[in-house]
């Protein structure tokens, strides 16, 4: 087919990618077809929206308005709207989303389905905002489930990895719209981001360490605090031992020094702009936030065997949920990021290491970036068999069984 992921990195096993315009024929396609995925912004960095010899299924093309109550405190969306498309819009209305992740240029139904997250010691990932969801399954039937109405399953629903069926729509939670100042940190001590871990965190609504793991001091810490609307947060001379950093080290970053609607501070990157480096490969690793320091020292043991094939490093947070499939299940984790060179042979390597040093804290790899992976990856999840049991009443022919799905899910 000759189509590829954003990073190049991957090249699509799928026989075609289809484009549907209505979600009637988003449902015959899905009949027809006896191998199916839906496919989003390509942001994966592996083949989680990818199937051998099947079919893709677009949905950029499909029409789904907008669709905000008030009411409810909640906005339906299209599945593959891109979350910065949308959120101005929300912002316009009074409302806010919870959070959002670094970038706004991934579709709502993809970060859904890989627990794609921002950062936050008391706010969850985005899935964690979902409360409906609209699906086509394998017979080409269209069912909505609701957390209200489907409490059993609908746990299960959230971090579906395209497993359950083709998504056309999601509900999403709001809150009222709000504020937020970020500023940036230099040359805060490793002594100190490891002793005082937990107190960092809980200075800002949103808080991330940029680190390329050597030396003396940790790196950049992005701070991001959350102000109501119109309120002007006072200018901070330090923070933890750290010196402010007057500017973003490159262009593509999102304003910091004053504060702004939330929508234009919570994402790391502007949505005009490449985001990251742009050229790179991802993996990330979650982990117990009472492990955040043992498992930050095991990963600053390897930072010169790192160095080569990395750009930089990236520790944020995120709140606990019960999400059957979402590696922030059951508790609070730290979330430890890779930013690599586009080095594949290198960055492969170097998975299985990392994740033998992070294996005593039952580290969970994000979804949809590189990782070695094992049979040690279901385990983690207490959830799993449950999934599995949903996964094969919804889609009983394994029209969506994919070959992530089959190594991951069902240890095939």
């Amino acid at each position: 087919m000759g189509e590829s992921n954003w990073a190049g990195n991957h090249l699509f096993e799928a026989s075609r990618i289809l484009r549907p315009r209505t979600v009637d024929e988003v449902r015959q396609l899905v009949a027809d077809a006896p191998k199916v995925k839906a496919l989003g912004t390509r942001h994966s960095f592996n083949d989680v929206a990818d199937f051998d010899g099947g079919v893709l299924i677009d949905l950029a093309d499909v029409d789904a308005p907008l669709e905000i109550d008030a009411d409810a405190s909640t906005v339906t969306v299209g599945a593959a709207v891109r979350y910065g498309d949308f959120i101005p819009a929300l912002h316009e209305a009074g409302f806010a989303l919870e959070n959002l992740a670094s970038l706004p240029h991934c579709s709502v139904a993809g970060s859904v389905a890989t627990a794609t997250h921002g950062s936050g010691q008391r706010v969850r990932n985005l899935a964690a905002a979902m409360s409906g969801i609209e699906l086509v399954t394998a017979d080409g039937g269209l069912r909505r489930f609701t957390r209200e109405q489907d409490p059993d399953v609908f746990p299960g629903l959230a971090v579906g990895l395209g497993a359950l069926g083709v998504v056309t729509r999601l509900t999403l939670d709001l809150v009222p719209t709000f504020s937020v100042r970020q500023d940036a940190f230099v040359e805060i001590p490793w002594s100190v981001l490891l002793s005082e871990f937990d107190a960092i965190q809980a200075d800002g609504y949103s808080v991330s360490l940029f680190t390329p793991w050597l030396g003396d001091s940790a790196g950049m810490v992005l701070l991001k605090r959350r102000a109501e609307p119109g309120e002007a947060l006072p200018e901070l001379a330090g923070f933890h031992g750290g010196i402010p950093m007057e500017a973003p080290p490159r262009d593509n970053f999102t304003e910091w020094g004053v504060s702004g609607p939330w929508h234009e501070r919570l994402p790391h990157f502007r949505l005009d702009a490449v985001p990251s480096v742009g050229e790179e490969l991802q993996s990330e690793y979650l982990v117990p936030i009472a492990d955040a320091a043992a498992a930050l020292a095991e990963i600053r043991a390897m930072g010169e065997s790192l160095a080569p094939a990395l750009f930089v490093s990236e520790i944020r947070t995120v709140a606990g949920d019960d999400l059957w499939l979402s590696p922030s299940h059951g508790g609070d984790r730290v979330c430890i990021h890779f930013t690599w060179q586009p080095k594949p042979e290198a960055v492969a390597a170097l998975l299985p290491r990392i994740e033998e040093r992070l294996a005593p804290f039952g580290a969970r790899p994000h979804w949809g970036k590189l990782f070695h992976g094992g049979p040690w990856l279901a385990e983690r999840y207490p959830e799993m068999p449950a999934f599995r049991t949903l996964a094969e009443r919804l889609d009983p022919t394994g029209t969506f069984r994919s070959p992530f799905v089959s190594r991951h899910v069902f240890d095939e």
